[in-house]
């Protein structure tokens, strides 16, 4: 069906579910954590679509032979788990839980901790500890889909921001340029920043003529002004970028060698590949210093590294 990871990261979701053979999966964890601001597609899919999601959570778990299956919802979203709750089987098998709306609680990391106390060790999968994880919005994809036999050629994404008459949630058919996107939604400003994605992890758009991805789950209209960029400023070794970092990594010294281009020592100590690109330690930097694209970087010039050496 060319069925991805819908929550962003686009990884295709038959590799996913071909578990190492020394690996026994016991718990899938549905991810319906829409942490990031502006975001409401998996919270609409989990009020509107029950059915497919149930049918995809089934198809997951025979898929991986996985005996039971966690729903994660943040606690601000209650009408969630007032509306899923009743559809549950009574064995138990699939299960919702509440926890504690926090960003960046959707990482799987997170989600993996507050649900099951459970940390997935530095570099391996979350099969190394038993656990599959799943975005909302893929299973329900893969749920309505699969019975059909039908490939994945469109996705629900959130088109919100400033100056939008029609700001919304639609179903939108991959390969829509993003002009298209704005006629409909009825956009009425002279300039915007476009955003592919939520304000913390999402990419810029540079051109009108960018097409919506499998990834794509967000389309954000801001205003330029709203987006004004202020000066880099030497770094004040304030640690609040320490503070913030949900897997205690530290941004300040990663940044210090993202500068001097020490991208091997990055990786190879200071555990840069463990970084989810969260964007805290950019949101909180007093400097402005652009940390998550600094990692970002040096994650690319790694990997081209590696292919290099490969060869």
């Amino acid at each position: 069906t060319g069925m991805v990871g819908l929550g962003g990261a686009s990884f295709p979701t038959h590799v996913k579910m071909k578990i190492p053979d020394d690996c026994t999966i016991d718990t899938i964890i549905i991810n319906g954590c829409e942490c990031e601001p502006f975001l409401t597609t998996d919270h609409r899919i989990m009020l509107e679509q029950i059915s497919f999601m149930l049918r995809g959570i089934r198809i997951a778990m025979k898929a991986v032979d996985a005996p039971r299956a966690i729903i994660g919802v943040e606690d601000n979203k209650l009408n969630v788990l007032e509306a899923i709750r009743p559809h549950l089987p009574a064995d138990d098998s699939i299960t919702i839980e509440a926890v504690v709306t926090k960003y960046p609680q959707g990482a799987e990391k997170m989600l993996v901790y507050s649900l099951l106390g459970k940390e997935i060790p530095s570099g391996k999968l979350p099969s190394s500890i038993g656990v599959a994880i799943f975005n909302v919005a893929t299973l329900a994809a893969i749920g309505e889909l699969l019975p059909q036999r039908q490939g994945l050629i469109e996705r629900i994404i959130t088109i919100t921001g400033d100056n939008l008459n029609k700001p919304g949630n639609y179903m939108v058919p991959l390969g829509t340029p993003l002009s298209h996107i704005l006629k409909h939604a009825e956009f009425t400003g002279n300039e915007a920043e476009l955003i592919l994605g939520g304000p913390m992890m999402g990419m810029p758009a540079s051109f009108l003529d960018t097409p919506v991805k499998k990834g794509t789950g967000a389309v954000l209209v801001l205003d330029k002004r709203a987006t004004k960029r202020d000066d880099v400023l030497p770094c004040i070794k304030c640690s609040q970028c320490l503070q913030v970092c949900p897997i205690n990594l530290n941004p300040s010294e990663l940044g210090m060698l993202a500068t001097k281009r020490k991208y091997d020592v990055m990786e190879e100590q200071y555990h840069l590949n463990d970084c989810f690109e969260c964007g805290c330690c950019s949101y909180v930097c007093p400097s402005n210093i652009p940390l998550v694209q600094h990692f970002r970087i040096a994650k690319t010039l790694n990997r081209e590294r590696h292919r290099m050496e490969v060869a």
